[in-house]
């Protein structure tokens, strides 16, 4: 197999990069070059996606019995439709890497593959969908362009596609930062502020998991359409914590706040407590169509290990912004810790 991976040098897109070289497939990347090292043994090519002279010399390289797109998070539609069209004659199958932030009910309801989806054309710009300034509601712009880009990639693959959506990726080389600051908060120790209801079922997915089956998508008869989670009910938000404070041999004491006092106190969901979100449908994203095409998650509690042991390894994530938004500052946690305790709200 020849495989070319848009992205591929860090996080998700090394992690297939790397399960396809376990294969022993023949790999090519593709990316600008700038945020981390290429990884070794592949054909790498640097170039920009919104280029076209950068896509035809691309498109010149192959041909590729796939493609696996992991580096449209920040694009919009249009520029994943002028590649898609660039590169529809050189390979023969596109896995498109999404997010269940597409679905129309995200957070708040249950969701299946084939609940509803935000509407966005394949060639929309990147203001479409923008909330006009002082709009009430969520926000729903990020959803709505990754719903584009999907249109996109259907609209010129169609039978050769094949759409993934996460939802929370963990594991070795997160930037994002969520399981990296409840690594480094539990080894801190002391009096932990735990969110929520400590049997709320969690479902991160580990990155390597996601790598493998976007790769078995790659080869695969056939496309589709698949959530990409853990089960649900299979993971709690205490078994994490509690994961973290025994990888790193923590004696911290968890203590555990319910919903309607953070929110009370002015905490950031997602954020300053990552992972905490109190809307219903969060943890409730039915992956069953991507279980029986053969997505494997291990356990939780594995990623949260394989991870400490990269942070101990000095494992340093790719620069990235939204690395400052996760985390709580001590003295705001402390003041939380201790209007928790007198009964304030």
């Amino acid at each position: 197999m020849k495989l070319l991976v848009l992205g591929g040098s860090w996080f998700l897109g090394r992690e297939v990069v790397e399960e396809a070289k376990q294969r022993g497939w023949e790999v090519t990347t593709f990316n600008r070059g700038r945020s981390a090292p290429d990884p070794e043994g592949v054909t790498a090519v640097h170039g920009d996606r919104s280029d076209p002279a950068s896509l035809a010399y691309l498109a010149e390289l192959g041909p590729w019995d796939a493609v696996v797109d992991t580096s449209a998070s920040e694009m919009p539609p249009k520029v994943v439709l002028e590649g898609t069209r660039a590169l529809a004659g050189a390979t023969g199958r596109y896995v498109y890497v999404s997010t269940v932030s597409v679905y129309q009910g995200w957070p708040d309801e249950a969701l299946t593959e084939t609940s509803p989806v935000l509407p966005c054309p394949a060639d929309a710009g990147p203001e479409y969908g923008a909330m006009p300034p002082g709009a009430d509601g969520p926000n729903t712009h990020y959803g709505t362009q990754k719903a584009g880009a999907e249109n996109a990639v259907l609209e010129v693959f169609k039978d050769r596609s094949v759409v993934l959506r996460p939802g929370v990726i963990l594991g070795p080389g997160e930037y994002v930062g969520r399981l990296p600051w409840w690594l480094r908060r539990t080894e801190t120790g002391g009096r932990i502020l735990a969110p929520g209801d400590p049997a709320r079922s969690i479902q991160p997915v580990d990155v390597r998991d996601v790598a493998a089956f976007a790769v078995d998508q790659a080869q695969a008869p056939t496309g589709g359409v698949y959530n990409v989670t853990a089960p649900v009910g299979r993971e709690t938000m205490g078994g994490f914590l509690r994961s973290c404070l025994e990888v790193t041999g923590s004696t911290g004491e968890l203590v555990w706040a319910p919903d309607a006092f953070l929110v009370d106190q002015g905490v950031r969901q997602w954020t300053e407590l990552p992972l905490w979100r109190t809307h219903a449908g969060v943890w409730r994203i039915d992956s069953a169509g991507a279980y029986a095409a053969g997505l494997t998650c291990r356990p939780l509690e594995q990623t949260v290990e394989d991870t400490w042991a990269w942070l101990q390894a000095d494992g340093r994530p790719v620069d990235h912004p939204r690395w400052a938004e996760h985390g709580m500052d001590p003295e705001q946690e402390a003041r939380i810790l201790a209007a928790l305790g007198s009964g304030l709200s």
